[in-house]
């Protein structure tokens, strides 16, 4: 019974602000096509180093040498944080909103420029390895990125309304529920940061491309 009255609500959520989440989810898409499209853009140079910092890192996976996954959770959790609550701050604000959806670009980009490099790079043993290191822990990421901005959107209008028709009684339930919905994808991503720590360097390890093809693509 409360499975059903949480996704009753759930879906009405969606349905009310379904504009927003497009929105967002189209301006996601375009970064990911954009990172995607920089990889070709690449001089010889930049491919050579970033290709020399594959290695490393494979490497050290293979090797076992990257961070502890104590340390990386650290970092992990810590990066989340500080974007959760930059964009938090951002969405109480009208004039956040632009930087707030740039955050959300930039994230599309950042994934799109990675998995299209790993492509372009390395072929199927490419995709392969990012579809492991990249697509899990981002399936937590993205949806709750999407659902911040689109709150903080719609918070922004509220705000908006409240001062055009100076009816400032209604703004601090909306304030409320903006807060909690922020501090729930934390939690969220704790779950993500905690997978990215100790469960993706397992499978990424399992299916780490070779290091000596690597090595033959920088000379």
């Amino acid at each position: 019974m409360r499975r059903n009255a949480w996704a009753k609500m759930v879906g009405q959520h969606v349905e009310s602000l379904k504009s927003q989440y497009l929105f967002v989810s189209v301006l996601f898409l375009m970064g990911v096509i954009f990172g995607a499209v920089i990889v070709n853009s690449l001089d010889p140079a930049q491919k050579e180093g970033l290709l020399g910092y594959l290695s490393h890192f494979f490497e050290g996976l293979v090797r076992d040498s990257i961070a502890e996954s104590g340390v990386a959770f650290q970092h992990s959790f810590g990066d989340h944080l500080k974007t959760v609550g930059l964009m938090w701050i951002l969405g109480l604000s009208v004039i956040g909103i632009p930087v707030l959806l740039l955050l959300i670009f930039l994230k599309g980009l950042v994934i799109g420029f990675t998995v299209g490099f790993l492509v372009n790079q390395l072929a199927w043993e490419g995709l392969w390895f990012s579809f492991v290191a990249v697509v899990p822990q981002n399936l937590l990421v993205i949806p709750a990125m999407i659902i911040i901005a689109v709150a903080g959107l719609r918070f922004s209008t509220v705000l908006v309304k409240n001062r055009l028709i100076h009816h400032r009684g209604a703004i601090y339930p909306e304030f409320v529920s903006f807060s909690l919905l922020v501090t729930s994808m934390a939690a969220v991503l704790l779950f993500s940061s905690l997978f990215e720590a100790y469960v993706s360097p397992v499978m990424m390890k399992s299916v780490v491309p070779d290091v000596e093809t690597v090595r033959a693509l920088i000379r």
